[in-house]
């Protein structure tokens, strides 16, 4: 005749099997939460240096795509902000005195 459990490790059981139940769910909420967040992304905006006219002997030192603009940071201490799809300037901000 089986025996059986005392009240208090009956109670301790059914926390382990609701807890375990809880954190397969989650887990599985995250992976889906994951593949549908990676999958819904747009294509990426390339955009080429190139295309985008500065000023005579000035050179990029950096370049960054944000919300369809791209910033070209240029070695003589100017932020230029141009738009993403037409290359033409949008705002200049000057670093510095």
């Amino acid at each position: 005749m089986p025996e059986t459990l005392p009240a208090s490790l009956r109670f301790l059981k059914g926390l382990v099997t609701v807890l375990t139940a809880v954190m397969i769910l989650g887990v599985l909420t995250i992976v889906a939460l994951l593949v549908i967040r990676l999958n819904a992304g747009s294509a990426p905006l390339l955009v080429a240096p190139g295309n985008f006219t500065l000023p005579d002997g000035v050179g990029a030192v950096g370049i960054s795509v944000i919300d369809g603009f791209s910033v070209i940071v240029g070695d003589d201490g100017v932020i230029r902000v141009y738009d993403s799809e037409t290359f033409a300037p949008v705002q200049e901000f000057r670093i510095g005195p």
